[in-house]
């Protein structure tokens, strides 16, 4: 249950704080008195989204701290699951900067909105007018079905595998577009592919193949070439070898003399070697070197090829070519993988299907041992809401495909009175109706959840006298096994409750302020009596309080 609320400089609030009881409280007073600031601060510790709008003063911060007494609802799992503190008095605090941020701390440790939200679920039900609307929606009467159906594990299960499913089912789609994709291209790839492995590539080739070309192509230059340096190296009188001997031979003379002639000898020496080892190659390679026209012919074509393939895919290399031809293969091959890929999918889905099949049938099945417990239950208690005739009609029938919470289809069906046609709620019930059908609803489920806390937001919309008298006995019933508040403009409301706060404003100097106070037992009178004939109180307003407090 929410123990204390403290707001500090939140829309027309400046500092306020407020302690709260256990059991039935009531929350009045007049349009506009600053209801719904009180609801919108305690939206900013349940998780809602907020903005500088929110400041009373722009240029301070605003701080809104809730504490809550939560020992008796076992909610150690969630603190272990992220990371924080666990207490059973938890505080939980939000705060909006001047610059637009946000920051909120539960036990001082800070969170994220989406773990706010999270944890908000299992302590504060705020029942607004825009959720009696949300009755007539079918997913809303899908949770109050499965709630009184204990259905919440059975769903948890289903919506993991549900997860599973789409995935699996996902991944087929992509895969059955990929293969459609490359079957579309699938002869053109094989006809490149297979064109770049005739063509047999190896990565540097072409260089190795342009020289070749070259050498081939210049036979004659470099037979004349080699002729000629083998003519300067041999000749009889003037050749290099002839007259580097004969320099080498005179220097040899001198070679006694001083050591620096001994090493120009030696040197010579190595320049006579080195000489005759290259007429040697020479004469090696003139020996080689002959006209190979077939040879020339092939080199030729390689080189042709490869540039036609180089131009043909808008490369320069062949290693680049290697590249695209590894990347056809790939495509080749990938029909086949793709294929078996899809055959495994396809097996996992079918597995999947057949899991979400058994726990769908479970939890329909369920659901219909619920609904005439819940429509008996419903029945009994609009019956003391003025509606004594109410019927109502809840169907299941098989959906044809996997829905978020199972595959059924859900039929609510309602007729007010006697002799009237069943009809879909939210088309023949009225706003009076739907306030009572709600708290109804809520009544029922507070049997099944232990939801420490709810309040209420003008539930009694369209109702007055003896029924608002009654539905303030039910929420006072309510009250005995949870924390109830209710905001209110009905006095047979009002004095249902154990403790009674006032929301009201006050003007100091250019500002309004937004105030809640306590009442005291004095004060809760004159409270009800001006709900009861407004400001002008009357001896009667007063004693017809004291009556309906008493």
């Amino acid at each position: 249950m929410i123990t204390s609320l403290s707001i500090e400089n939140f829309a027309l609030i400046e500092k306020l704080n407020i302690d709260f009881s256990k059991g039935f409280s009531i929350i009045t007073g007049e349009t506009g008195a600053g209801k719904s600031i009180l609801l919108g601060a305690l939206g900013l510790v349940l998780g809602k989204r907020a903005d500088l709008s929110s400041l009373k003063n722009k240029e301070e911060k605003c701080i809104v701290e809730a504490n809550f007494e939560i020992g008796a609802y076992n909610l150690q799992w969630f603190f272990v699951e992220n990371d924080l503190d666990y207490e059973q008095e938890t505080i939980i605090r939000r705060e909006i900067l001047p610059s637009g941020k946000s920051r909120a701390f539960v036990n001082d440790s800070p969170v994220n909105l989406q773990q706010l939200q999270d944890l908000s679920q299992f302590l504060i039900d705020v029942h607004s007018q825009h959720q009696t609307l949300e009755l007539a929606d079918e997913a809303y009467q899908f949770k109050i079905i499965d709630a009184i159906a204990s259905n919440q594990e059975l769903i948890a299960s289903y919506v993991t595998k549900l997860k599973q499913y789409r995935t699996a089912k996902s991944d087929l789609e992509s895969k059955q577009s990929s293969l459609s994709s490359i079957l579309k291209e699938k002869d053109y790839n094989e006809f490149l592919f297979n064109e770049l492995q005739a063509a047999n590539l190896k990565a540097g080739e072409l260089e190795g193949l342009e020289k070749s070309y070259e050498a081939l192509n210049n036979v004659e230059l470099i037979k004349d070439n080699l002729s000629m340096l083998l003519a300067l190296a041999n000749d009889e009188q003037f050749g290099l070898l002839k007259n580097l001997k004969e320099f080498r031979a005179v220097l040899q003379k001198n070679s006694g003399f001083s050591a620096e002639y001994q090493a120009l000898s030696e040197r010579t020496q190595s320049v006579v070697i080195e000489l005759d080892d290259i007429v040697a190659e020479l004469v090696k390679e003139s020996d080689s070197v002959f006209s190979d026209p077939e040879k020339l012919e092939l080199v030729n074509q390689k080189l042709q090829l490869i540039y036609t393939l180089q131009k043909k895919h808008q490369v320069l290399t062949v290693e680049e070519l290697i590249a695209i031809q590894n990347e056809l293969e790939s495509k080749v091959v990938s029909v086949v993988n793709l294929e078996e890929e899809m055959i495994a999918l396809q097996k996992t889905i079918e597995d999947i299907e057949a899991e979400l099949d058994v726990i769908s049938v479970q939890i329909s099945s369920s659901r219909r041992e619920a609904i005439p417990g819940l429509t008996h239950q419903l029945v009994q208690i609009l019956a003391q809401l003025g509606m004594p005739n109410v019927q109502f009609k809840i169907e299941i029938s098989a959906s044809g495909s996997y829905r978020n919470n199972g595959k059924d289809d859900l039929l609510f069906l309602f007729s007010a009175n006697k002799g009237t046609d069943f009809g879909v709620l939210k088309k023949v019930a009225s706003g009076g109706e739907m306030s009572r059908i709600m708290l109804a609803v809520k009544s029922v489920l507070t049997q099944y959840s232990k939801l420490p806390t709810i309040i209420f937001d003008e539930i009694d919309t369209g109702v007055s006298g003896e029924i608002a008298n009654k539905m303030g006995e039910i929420m006072q019933q309510m009250s005995k096994t949870m924390q109830v508040f209710a905001i209110t403009h009905l006095p047979q409301i009002a004095a249902k409750g154990i403790s009674h706060y006032k929301v009201y404003k006050t003007v100091s100097g250019e500002s309004t302020v937004s105030e809640l106070k306590l009442l005291s037992a004095e004060e809760r009178i004159y409270e009800i009596a001006e709900m009861l004939s407004g400001k002008d109180i009357s001896d009667s307003a007063l004693n017809h309080a004291k009556a309906l407090l008493n």
